[in-house]
């Protein structure tokens, strides 16, 4: 068979699976993807595919959007809440099979997905009235983006969180360039780079959330929240802070991370990727040799990318963060990294992606320099 009809036979599967995927996106917007009401002055958002752990698609995002503007220029509502159906997760990340299909065969959903979920984000951040999320399960990628540039994060003893896109040739995005260098030491990078899982409790204690309440009484703290007549930030703060001083679960046990935050801090610090690596290596203690294990595994070119994303981000607004993540994300479309990730991860699950270029000394500065050059006309705008 010749080259060109293999490329097209390999074309016309892909619109086929790209088709049927946002086929079935249509179909369970019949059952309400994303619920929106008020409740007395309260705008409460809930994320309704619990099926698949909430995974954030396009049409929930132009759902939540303009709802969300509204509300924040809306004088009968003074808080905003957001939280998930089905117990098991917040939002475990972006439909993701469906924007490498759609890049595949050149779909625009590659564009319209990570350009409305940044837009998105960003007035996540910019809202002006207090934005409470309730991260009460899995809460990764996309799930990050809907929660932590909110004023409030309350996470549970079932939260589970990860920014874990190296592992599939992407980068931490959705802001991830703005909140994660901003965490303390090297813990953002480190996070970053390795895709490090926290749990529970450790999920306040990193600074990802806010606040720490027991899941049981999610419910009580949320009628509380929406009973509060006019509210500032300070009082919906009091009323956190109540229940928070009320859930004394996982409370003796030491941050997962204690006894390596300093080791982190020196081992992370390098600058370059390669450094990093050889830190890990030199360092020989089984918490180092583990580390040097995960990133040997990792797509080298995200690695790069993830490190100069963080460095460049630790200065600049959300808004900045946003417009240099648009960049990367167009640049992972054109790149075959996330593709051959997303196949090892998600869909064969083999586990072995084969990476291109395949190691960190391969993947040059030209080469990610390039990843973060302006798209001109079609840069991302707010």
């Amino acid at each position: 068979m010749s080259l060109t009809v293999l490329t097209s036979t390999y074309r016309l599967r892909s619109l086929c699976r790209l088709r049927r995927i946002q086929g079935h996106m249509m179909s369970s917007q019949a059952g309400q993807e994303v619920l929106m009401e008020n409740v007395g002055r309260a705008g409460v958002i809930t994320l309704n595919r619990p099926k698949v752990l909430n995974a954030l698609n396009l049409s929930m995002i132009q759902q939540i959007y303009p709802q969300l503007k509204k509300w924040d220029k809306d004088n009968a509502t003074d808080l905003v809440i957001i939280k998930a159906a089905g117990g098991k997760a917040f939002c475990a990340g972006g439909d993701i099979r469906a924007v490498t299909e759609a890049g595949k065969v050149g779909d625009s959903l590659a564009q319209d997905f990570f350009r409305e979920e940044y837009i998105l984000n960003n007035a996540i951040g910019t809202c002006s009235k207090p934005y409470i999320a309730l991260i009460d399960g899995i809460t990764m990628g996309g799930g990050v983006g809907l929660s932590v540039h909110g004023r409030f994060r309350v996470a549970t003893e079932k939260t589970l969180f990860a920014m874990p896109e190296t592992a599939i040739g992407l980068f931490p995005d959705v802001g991830g360039g703005y909140f994660l260098p901003r965490l303390q030491g090297k813990l953002g990078l480190f996070l970053a780079l390795t895709g490090f899982r926290l749990k529970g409790r450790d999920v306040q204690r990193a600074g990802v959330a806010t606040h720490f309440v027991e899941s049981k009484k999610i419910p009580d703290l949320e009628k509380e929240l929406v009973d509060l007549k006019s509210p500032s930030a300070e009082d919906v703060s009091r009323v956190l802070d109540s229940f928070q001083n009320k859930s004394g679960l996982d409370a003796e046990k030491p941050f997962v991370l204690d006894k390596h935050i300093s080791d982190i801090d020196r081992l992370f610090s390098s600058s370059s990727v390669e450094g990093i690596v050889q830190n890990l290596k030199a360092d020989g203690s089984d918490f180092a040799k583990k580390q040097a294990e995960i990133l040997s595994k990792m797509s080298p070119t995200s690695l790069k990318v993830t490190y100069k994303q963080l460095q460049l981000g630790a200065s600049l607004s959300l808004a900045d963060v946003l417009v240099m993540e648009y960049r990367l994300s167009q640049a992972c479309m054109r790149g075959c990294d996330f593709y051959e990730g997303v196949r090892a991860v998600l869909v064969d699950k083999d586990q072995s992606p084969k990476w291109k270029p395949s190691t960190l000394e391969e993947v040059s500065d030209q080469s990610v320099e390039q990843c973060f050059s302006s798209l001109g006309e079609k840069d991302l705008t707010f």
